[in-house]
């Protein structure tokens, strides 16, 4: 099994619930993919390497690791350099979904990023664990139906604007908010 686990960079330490989460992953020996950015993806790092995990892959744009704390295997997206931005790391948070049996996300509420991994794993059919920090609470989605209601409980107007632009790039899906 393996494990798409991502969270917004504004989130740096892990409660106590996350890790328990985290911990059951590491117990089930499931292979972790994480991302190399600081906040979640660093944390995680960290916590894996405190307890000197060995199954995780580190996903890097175009093989450059910002942050690689156990010195684990990279995996490469190759990304021309005409993409910028946002997408420039979308890219490599797509390749996981794509990877992955499964997502857990650590999602503010606010976090553009995580909301479109969100996106992109129910939109491959893949069940997601949030732990929403706003309610401090864990919800599982299953489908594009399921993150609209959790976007219900959201005040982000940001983020409920993002999804519906996300939702329309995919023209088989009309969901408006």
């Amino acid at each position: 099994m393996k494990v798409f686990i991502a969270g917004p960079r504004a989130i740096s330490k892990l409660n106590s619930e996350a890790l328990k989460r985290i911990d059951n992953i590491i117990n089930n020996q499931f292979t972790i993919l994480i991302g190399d950015a600081t906040g979640v993806d660093k944390a995680v790092q960290n916590h894996c390497s405190d307890k000197h995990y060995r199954n995780v892959n580190i996903y890097a744009t175009n093989g450059k690791a910002r942050n690689n704390i156990g010195q684990w295997d990279v995996i490469s997206i190759q990304i021309g350099n005409q993409i910028k931005g946002f997408d420039f790391y979308a890219a490599k948070d797509l390749a996981m979904a794509n990877e992955a049996d499964y997502g857990f996300m650590i999602w503010n509420g606010k976090s553009k990023g995580t909301l479109n991994n969100i996106i992109n794993l129910t939109l491959l059919n893949k069940k997601v664990l949030v732990y929403y920090t706003p309610q401090k609470k864990f919800y599982v989605l299953r489908s594009i139906d399921d993150v609209k209601e959790l976007l219900g409980k959201n005040d982000d107007v940001t983020a409920k604007q993002f999804f519906t632009d996300q939702l329309s790039k995919n023209s088989s899906i009309t969901l408006p908010i």
